[in-house]
């Protein structure tokens, strides 16, 4: 799934699970949340258990800057060259990297094996968010340039490696210029998508428009029309000879999924308009703190706003989309496809109850299609 995708967006946020862990459940199904961390992480996962001079370059993904902070396939290592090469010639990202202390990380990580931050010597100077200690300053500016990788989090702080140690040595020596890496992440961005237009492309990895531009004509992405759209658009070509299977899932979705996480794509492809308010004041929101899009028959329906209480899955809001109870038979539809993902979402993260709080939908409709979903 991460091959298929190229990235998957970690957030903080937790409320059902972490946004990284939401993403193969909404695709896959009830993946045991340990598995999905097994997949990702690889034989680095449990960071204490290798010696400090082990390999740990069984590792199948990575973690660094792409959409935002991103898990990424470790194959892909050699196409953030690019990047790794431009905060090198900046010299800094957001604070200046205090003399010697680089140099101390080093011999940290070398000596002592994979470390988090707190590890090295603590995150923080002072209780504001952006006072970051020396030690913070410098580990983060090594996983940059690429001296260090982040291939574990544990109690979601970074682990730390060494690159020489963790990433595979032909794909850590390997330096495509910077045309090679943004060709492969543009065509790798069209695959994901599937049809795409110039911004959407760009907005996958975080390139600009201009660089898109600049690669185009090589990713072997095709030009396309879409009906609707004023911009132009590029399709990737298997996508356009592979006939649709017509399955679709019915699940709730991370904000920050792939599927969802460019609002504006989102408005065009889907008829959606979605806004994470987790940090829009309480007395502002419209549709809660963390509104999961409810994907059904291919279509978003409308948003949940989740929360656990104990073993019971709480719907704190739910708010449809007009057309999806324009009529009682789209209506019941919705009500059906609403009370399955919250089941569904329910029995992955070990809760054996479900109550709806407030909802847009007839309470009765609602009760009758939690009853019918309720696992036997």
């Amino acid at each position: 799934m991460l091959e298929r995708l190229g990235a998957v967006q970690l957030d903080t946020i937790s409320v059902l699970a972490r946004s990284h862990e939401l993403v193969p459940y909404a695709r896959l199904g009830p993946v045991g949340r340990g598995a999905i961390e097994s997949a990702y992480w690889g034989s680095a996962n449990g960071h204490r258990k290798g010696s400090a001079k082990g390999s740990r370059k069984g590792a199948g993904a990575f973690e660094y800057w792409a959409h935002a902070a991103s898990i990424l396939p470790m194959a892909d290592w050699p196409l953030f060259a690019f990047r790794r090469r431009a905060y090198l010639r900046r010299g800094w990202r957001w604070h200046k990297v205090p003399e010697g202390v680089c140099a101390e990380i080093r011999a940290r990580l070398r000596s002592d094996g994979p470390l988090t931050t707190k590890e090295l010597g603590g995150a923080k100077a002072s209780a504001e968010w952006w006072d970051w200690s020396d030690h913070k300053i410098g580990i983060e500016w090594l996983l940059d340039v690429g001296e260090v990788v982040c291939v574990e989090r544990v109690g979601w702080r970074r682990v730390y490696d060494l690159a020489e140690r963790a990433v595979p040595d032909e794909l850590r020596t390997r330096e495509p210029d910077d045309d090679a890496c943004l060709t492969a992440l543009v065509a790798r961005a069209g695959r994901a998508l599937g049809v795409a237009t110039r911004g959407d492309l760009a907005d996958y990895y975080r390139i600009r428009q201009d660089q898109v531009d600049q690669v185009i004509d090589a990713t072997g992405l095709v030009p396309a029309k879409v009906a609707g759209w004023s911009q132009r658009a590029w399709a990737d070509p298997d996508a356009l000879a592979t006939a649709s299977r017509g399955r679709h899932a019915t699940t709730l979705l991370s904000p920050f999924d792939s599927l969802v996480w460019d609002r504006a794509r989102t408005s065009r492809v889907f008829g959606f308009d979605h806004r994470l308010e987790a940090y829009v004041p309480k007395a502002k929101r419209v549709h809660g703190y963390f509104a999961m899009p409810l994907l059904a028959g291919g279509r978003l329906l409308g948003r949940v706003d989740p929360a656990r209480e104990g073993r019971t899955l709480i719907a704190r809001q739910t708010s449809l989309e007009p057309w999806a109870t324009r009529t009682f038979a789209r209506t019941e539809t919705s009500a059906a496809a609403l009370a399955t993902a919250l089941w569904r979402a329910a029995t992955w993260v070990g809760c054996d109850d479900v109550r709806v709080e407030r909802t847009d939908l007839p309470r009765p409709l609602v009760e009758s299609a939690l009853k019918a979903a309720t696992p036997t």
